[in-house]
């Protein structure tokens, strides 16, 4: 914890527990300059925007110079900002301008690997002294040893071993300049920076205290989970999706690289962190937070986000898109319960398709189920992460080719998938890629029904969703009964009731496959949640609740259930009761 946090003894009261998020994806934000990109400075002109919403924390993905393999996740340079997103002036400006409306910024720390055309890795392969171990290089192996060699290397030599990259493909990729192989567990162009050399650790904290010390708020630490590698770097399991998965994921000296760059780092700063841990389960958990643990302050999981994958995982295109309520509740509810871990509570983000399309219904009932979704999000333990766009309730599009495709995760997933015999083209797999793609939340924020939805003057660097004349900003402010006039009253109920932040939690009807209802209970204040998960009618009639006086705080109704207990709810209708 930093040394200005203030702490309630009995609650542990934290500013990043009480606050809400709003991630912004800025190449798809706001362009300031017609060129069609979005930029800072677009960014610094909607913080009036984010203001009037009542968001307190602004996470913005990585706008560090970049080749834009990944768009900005590849890192050329982390001490400078990407030509295309403005200067280190524009990005002064808008903290400032943030910090004037007491609101914060945090940013991406992208540390388990780099881009290839950073200073390190060029001087790396070269083979300079001082760099020659800042990545995993490694000799290559007969091909009769290996399994597959799916990347080129010099004649009959494979990878060094099996492991797959998440991004599809090899995880190795051959160097003709080095002579070696190196290890990306993502594109091939963001080679695995190799945590066991301590100096590659103290450039690493050098370079973030450099960003705290220019006054930013804390760090979403992007794939920390990748940071330590098994010894010796041993084959994996040709089941795992992608293959090394175990061997890649939380090795043997993970918590050893966190606690060290915390105690040199956040520990002395009042910043929050959060860390992107794919595969965290919540008896792992609590050994990442806290004092007694890494030191981190939450986690952004992902076992309710993987609900609707296949048997295989996400890109696995058999039996994708089927989840029940019950086993969502089942898996929330253990997050929920667990009092040692604070999490991030989300259903979206940059990496996600969008989630009235996923989790509510676009068509029939869009706005109904986008409301109920804030509500949940809204009335749940965890810190609330809103991404672009949700609060007015966008849309998945449908991306007709693969040629219209953007994101490499996508690209390369279904490649592999063609080339593994599993499906024969594109078309074959269209549904269930627009279903997953991370594409879908990349297309433009709607900000009114001009052309372009108001993103850009230019030609934007991506289709904006053709949803745009009737789902934007402009009208949504204007109907005082829109999503985004209810994701503001969701956000101002939440900071005004301590018992939505740090209540306990009580799950009711836990088997019920359309309702999702929950106590919040701090001392002698109570909320209960109901939220018909469904497009059907359903009763709420839970056994033994005693609601005794309640009062609704907040629906998506006119006229919801004033007694819940024994009351139908309406398709997708959502009430949050104070007694």
């Amino acid at each position: 914890m930093g040394p200005d946090d203030t702490a309630d003894d009995r609650l542990d009261r934290r500013w990043w527990k009480e606050a809400v998020v709003y991630q912004v994806y800025p190449r798809s934000f706001n362009d300031s300059d017609g060129d069609g990109l979005g930029d800072i400075p677009g960014v610094t002109e909607r913080v009036g925007y984010l203001d009037a919403l009542g968001v307190d924390i602004v996470w913005l993905c990585p706008v560090y110079d970049s080749p834009m393999a990944d768009n900005g996740y590849d890192i050329r340079d982390y001490r400078a900002i990407a030509d295309e997103f403005g200067t280190m002036a524009d990005w002064e400006a808008l903290l400032s301008a943030l910090h004037d409306r007491d609101m914060r910024l945090i940013m991406d720390l992208v540390v388990n690997h780099t881009s290839d055309e950073h200073e390190w890795f060029r001087r790396s392969r070269r083979g300079d002294e001082q760099y020659e171990d800042y990545y995993y290089w490694r000799d290559g192996r007969p091909v009769d040893a290996a399994d597959d060699a799916t990347n080129e290397g010099p004649p009959g030599e494979a990878p060094p071993n099996n492991w797959g990259s998440y991004m599809g493909g090899s995880a190795w990729s051959y160097d003709e300049e080095r002579g070696q192989w190196y290890l990306h567990s993502f594109h091939e162009k963001q080679p695995d920076l190799n945590w066991r050399n301590p100096d590659v650790r103290d450039a690493v904290a050098e370079m973030v205290t450099w960003w705290l010390e220019k006054g930013i708020d804390g760090f979403r630490l992007d794939a920390i989970q990748c940071l330590s590698k098994a010894d010796g770097l041993p084959d994996g399991d040709p089941n795992d999706a992608p293959v090394g998965l175990a061997q890649f994921t939380y090795g043997p000296r993970i918590h050893e690289y966190l606690r060290e760059l915390y105690e040199r780092t956040f520990a002395n700063y009042d910043v929050t962190t959060v860390a992107e841990m794919s595969g965290t389960t919540v008896e792992m958990a609590a050994d990442y937070l806290g004092e007694d643990g890494d030191g981190l302050h939450s986690l952004i999981q992902f076992e309710h986000m993987d609900i609707d994958a296949g048997p295989g995982g996400r890109w696995d295109p058999e039996g994708w898109g089927e989840w029940s309520l019950p086993e969502f509740k089942r898996v929330l509810s253990r997050w929920q319960r667990a009092d040692d871990v604070w999490t991030a509570t989300y259903l979206g983000n940059h990496d996600q398709p969008r989630i009235v399309s996923r989790f509510g219904d676009d068509e029939a009932s869009r706005e109904a189920s986008a409301k109920l979704l804030a509500t949940f999000l809204l009335t749940t333990r965890g810190t609330p992460y809103v991404y672009q766009g949700d609060e007015i309730g966008m849309t998945n599009t449908d991306f007709e080719t693969l040629d219209e495709l953007d994101d490499p995760m996508t690209v390369g997933a279904v490649e592999d998938i063609i080339e593994s015999g599993a499906a024969d083209s594109y078309e074959d797999l269209r549904a269930f890629v627009n279903y997953t793609t991370r594409d879908q939340s990349r297309t433009p924020m709607q900000w009114d029904d001009s052309a372009n939805a108001g993103f850009t003057d230019g030609d934007p660097w991506f289709p904006v969703t053709d949803t745009y004349r009737e789902v934007n900003v402009a009208a949504a402010r204007a109907d005082e009964d829109s999503i985004w006039h209810y994701y503001r009253r969701a956000i101002e109920l939440r900071h005004e009731s301590p018992v939505l932040v740090y209540g306990d939690y009580d799950l009711h009807v836990p088997d019920d496959e359309q309702l999702f209802a929950y106590t919040r209970t701090l001392d002698d204040e109570r909320a209960l949640v109901v939220l018909n998960w469904s497009g059907e009618r359903a009763t709420f009639d839970p056994d033994g609740l005693g609601v005794g006086d309640a009062r609704v705080a907040l629906a998506n109704y006119d006229d919801p259930p004033t007694a819940p207990v024994g009351s139908e709810f309406r398709p997708y209708e959502a009430a949050i009761y104070r007694y």
